[in-house]
């Protein structure tokens, strides 16, 4: 007997059904993306907060709703409705070798002590094999290496630290700045895909090397990325073959090199510089990809369009599953940096405004924010955070505290750089506000 889906109002719902479709992108729900069985009155009348109707499996011989599996759920906007007609590409699941599954082994506090010169250190060491490789100098990998090693072991005990720690750092290079944030949010996902550590060091150095090729074009092209016209963008696309070249006698590892050479492939073979789409795409350049277009959209430029807020660019991102992203890489990285992932700027429902510290997986719409204004948009004498899961827990709907909306980086009066996470150094130490 074969399973179909059928669409029901959510008022109909009973427990046992599998909902395996929503009127709303499931990202922007606290649902599991890959759908779920209906297990109790509590996950009906949460879907009654979000929807107005969902898709159950049925089976096809019989009309009335039965309980039925389905071995891949469908979900999401369907392939007409996105990416602007371009190709859908559907792969088998993506399946990982042996995968680990990591836990936090400390707290986000902690980690900030340990790691909050580790970008520093991981700029400094590129710039000079950056300068290096240019100038075509003896190339010395081994400080680049041992700060990614660290960078591998931070994220695994902790990924929240890195992500807020390249949210609110400067750097005066756009190709460096770059390097180092798309290394961060590989890592977070490639952590939430069960990657190895000897996996997730390939991955992180690949992401820092990646732009190398990027040194040898105009700096005013760079700025313009977004903007370019077809002469100069035909120009733009020979920085990862300039990059292969200028690490050609690296000795650095076919591993490291696939994700130099295929990182700005495309899932549907839209990409460049070869075309190539689908399996043919090693994972680690996937990953690599995904990260590196998702800093693109999200990061500040000097003479760009304004950046993408981050849930906006997740939207996005949910959008290009199967056309530019396999879908597995798209949920996995959404999975693991959240709805509004950490260093993101919001401002609540009750008009209160702050930055992202952390996210739960199973909580994706209420992570936990450090306030810097009131509900005026007046800045507070002392920050403080609220855990909107924690604070939403035994509150009636009309009473619940979400996000309102994410805002763009650099919005006024809102200046994470000024608050210690820590707890050291700053009025505004949250280490004496909250315990974490």
């Amino acid at each position: 007997m074969g399973v179909c889906q059928k669409k029901i109002a959510v008022r109909d719902l009973e427990v046992g059904m599998f909902v395996s479709d929503l009127d709303r992108p499931w990202h922007q729900t606290p649902f599991p993306i890959q759908g779920f069985r209906i297990r109790s009155q509590d996950d009906i009348r949460a879907l009654v907060s979000h929807c107005s109707w969902v898709s159950v499996d049925v089976a096809e011989a019989r009309d009335s709703v039965e309980l039925s599996r389905v071995v891949r759920p469908a979900f999401g906007a369907k392939g007409g409705q996105r990416g602007g007609g371009r190709e859908e590409l559907h792969l088998p699941p993506l399946s990982i070798r042996e995968p680990v599954k990591y836990q936090a082994a400390t707290t986000l506090k902690r980690e900030m002590k340990v790691s909050k010169h580790l970008l520093e250190d991981a700029g400094v060491a590129l710039e000079q094999l950056y300068a290096a490789v240019t100038s075509q100098e003896a190339r010395d990998l081994r400080p680049v290496a041992a700060v990614i090693n660290k960078m591998v072991r931070s994220v695994i005990r902790q990924p929240d630290a890195l992500l807020w720690l390249s949210r609110i750092r400067q750097h005066d290079n756009h190709v460096y700045r770059h390097a180092l944030n798309t290394s961060v949010w590989a890592l977070v996902c490639g952590r939430q895909l069960g990657l190895n550590e000897g996996l997730l060091n390939h991955l992180g150095l690949g992401c820092l090397l990646s732009q190398v090729g990027k040194t040898q074009l105009p700096e005013d092209l760079l700025t313009r990325e977004g903007q370019l016209g077809p002469e100069e963008y035909a120009l733009y696309r020979t920085y990862v073959d300039k990059g292969m070249a200028m690490l050609e006698f690296s000795g650095l590892s076919r591993a490291v090199l696939s994700i130099v050479q295929g990182h700005r492939e495309r899932h549907n073979g839209s990409g460049f510089p070869e075309g190539i789409r689908g399996d043919r795409i090693p994972l680690l350049a996937k990953i690599a990809g995904l990260a590196e277009f998702f800093e693109s959209l999200i990061g500040p430029r000097e003479s760009s369009a304004e950046p993408m807020t981050p849930a906006k660019a997740v939207t996005l991102l949910y959008d290009m599953r199967n056309i530019e992203f396999q879908d597995d890489l798209v949920e996995g990285f959404i999975r693991a940096i959240g709805i509004y992932p950490t260093g993101s700027l919001v401002e609540l429902t009750d008009g209160q405004r702050g930055i992202v510290i952390s996210h739960s997986p199973e909580r994706r719409l209420w992570p936990r924010v450090m306030l810097m204004t009131d509900r005026y948009q007046s800045p507070l004498k002392a920050a403080k955070v609220v855990d909107l899961a924690k604070y939403n827990e035994s509150r009636a709907a009309a009473e619940i505290l979400a996000i309102k909306e994410c805002l763009v980086h650099g919005t006024e009066g809102l200046d994470p750089a000024g608050y210690d996470v820590t707890g050291a150094e700053s009025r505004w130490s949250l280490g004496r506000l909250v315990s974490w």
